[in-house]
């Protein structure tokens, strides 16, 4: 007999509330959006915004996360533009659509995060990176042939990974290597965060600005290679420059043997395949690649319960009173997913449901109007570039989507560039950077290895490579935008 479902004590509660207050289950169409710059809500939502972003800009002097001021911001700022809605038209049902759909936009970005990061805590797992750091030591390198290297493979790895991985994972890397030389370690992590940003650029995978520009279909996927010259260019400039400051001595390690885990080349296999379906399945299929993602993530839990059921057939030999040993048991997903960054998860949540509340107040429509019609497109895209060496280029990026301005192929091209690698002008300017600057911290005396002021020293050649980065990208487009 088919059983009904069961009701609790929550649905008593919903079938009570519409009963009593039929209105809000049968509104009207909901009230015109209306234009609240000029309004207190308006006011409200800026100063919140303000306060909110100055206090996770400073998180280092307060050691207070970033999340937690968005977040509230975020609820502070909706919670008022519901109530006014309500108040003034007894519904806010448009105002539910709104927010309905900035969630909905965040919550592929959620999902897409989490299982890149859940793939690079596997591997780390199985030793991937360790075994890496291991090999770069046995083979004897100079500083400055490391300098190249680490450089090198941030910028390449960025295109497939998350950036801010990617900073994290070279930055120790990094600093296991030139632990007794923090001039090397300055350099070397300060071009390993430019890299990054670069190689995060020319991928919609390796970057949150990219990724919305993907996302919101403005570039296709094939589009973004044409950004692969420039963004090669902003790392290659400015690496140069940095290069005649490296020591020249070879660095002495003691011989060690790279340990892999089983399973790690499977994983490696695993994390290229789930990358290939999903760029394959959005460029032929039109599938959004988050479909691809959580496919790649289901084999994946399923090669880790494999591993975990066979660890002891994998050592048939050792007695059976004896555990299999650590490089022979298999491992569990979901504390690979538990180690994803949630600081920044939460934090893009604040950001993208601020900024999504600022588009529905009327803000982003004006500021719109003024930098793409008031302005050049091209002067408009390149200052917002430069302001997102203090800002969060992904924020930023979905606040000028959010704005729909009509732009080309060219001028989409022109800021998705720009947003990428000017973030890299300032140490506070991208999540590679942060990230880097952080793990500095009880591993490096006070000022040495990779610090603001290192940063700060070096930008102008940063901002050289910024600049003939546009001018590479203007030849390419034959002279235009």
């Amino acid at each position: 007999m088919k059983k009904f479902p069961q009701l609790n004590i929550r649905h008593f509660f919903v079938l009570a509330f519409l009963l009593f207050f039929p209105s809000f289950a049968f509104a009207e169409d909901a009230a015109q959006q209306l234009d609240l710059k000029n309004h207190f809500v308006g006011y409200f939502a800026v100063a919140v915004t303000v306060i909110a972003y100055a206090i996770a800009m400073t998180e280092d002097l307060h050691q207070l996360s970033k999340a937690k001021p968005m977040v509230l911001a975020s609820a502070l700022i909706w919670l008022a533009i519901f109530v006014f809605y309500s108040v003034e038209y007894g519904t806010a049902k448009n105002v539910a659509v709104g927010f309905q759909s900035n969630l909905t936009a965040y919550a592929e970005l959620f999902l897409f995060i989490t299982v890149s990061m859940t793939f690079l805590n596997a591997m780390t797992e199985r030793g991937i990176f360790d075994a890496l750091r291991i090999v770069l030591a046995n083979r004897q390198y100079s500083y400055r042939q490391l300098f190249w290297i680490t450089g090198v493979l941030a910028f390449v790895l960025s295109t497939v990974i998350s950036s801010l991985t990617v900073g994290l994972l070279m930055g120790y890397i990094i600093l296991v290597i030139g632990k007794d030389h923090p001039r090397f370690v300055g350099l070397a992590g300060l071009n390993a965060v430019v890299a990054a940003n670069a190689g995060g650029t020319m991928s919609p995978l390796g970057g949150i600005s990219t990724f919305f520009v993907w996302q919101q279909n403005a570039l296709h996927f094939t589009e973004f290679f044409t950004l692969t010259l420039p963004c090669i260019v902003n790392f290659v400039v400015p690496a140069s420059i940095m290069y005649f400051s490296v020591n020249k001595e070879t660095p002495a390690f003691a011989k060690e043997t790279p340990v892999l885990k089983r399973g790690s080349k499977r994983v490696i296999f695993i994390f290229i395949l789930t990358f290939s379906i999903t760029i394959l399945s959005n460029v032929f299929l039109d599938m959004p690649a988050i479909a691809g993602m959580m496919l790649g993530l289901a084999i994946l839990q399923f090669f880790a319960y494999y591993l975990t059921k066979t660890e002891r057939l994998s050592h048939f030999l050792i007695p059976a009173t004896q555990e299999p040993s650590d490089s022979n048991k298999g491992f569990d997903v979901f504390k690979c997913i538990a180690g994803v960054d949630w600081d920044t998860l939460l934090f893009f949540y604040g950001a993208m449901m601020i900024v999504g509340a600022l588009s529905f107040l009327g803000y982003l429509d004006a500021m719109a109007h003024y930098l793409f019609t008031e302005i050049s497109p091209t002067v408009a895209n390149i200052l917002i570039g430069l302001s997102s060496s203090s800002i969060d280029n992904g924020t930023l990026m979905f606040a000028v989507l959010n704005m729909h301005p009509n732009l080309p192929i060219g001028q989409w091209l022109l800021l998705t560039l720009t947003l990428g690698v000017g973030g890299s002008l300032l140490a506070i300017g991208s999540a590679p950077a942060l990230h880097v600057l952080g793990l500095m911290k009880g591993n490096m005396k006070e000022g040495e290895g990779y610090t603001f002021t290192l940063h700060l020293r070096w930008m102008p050649a940063i901002l050289l490579g910024f600049f003939a980065s546009i001018v590479t990208l203007f030849f390419i487009n034959g002279g235009k935008f």
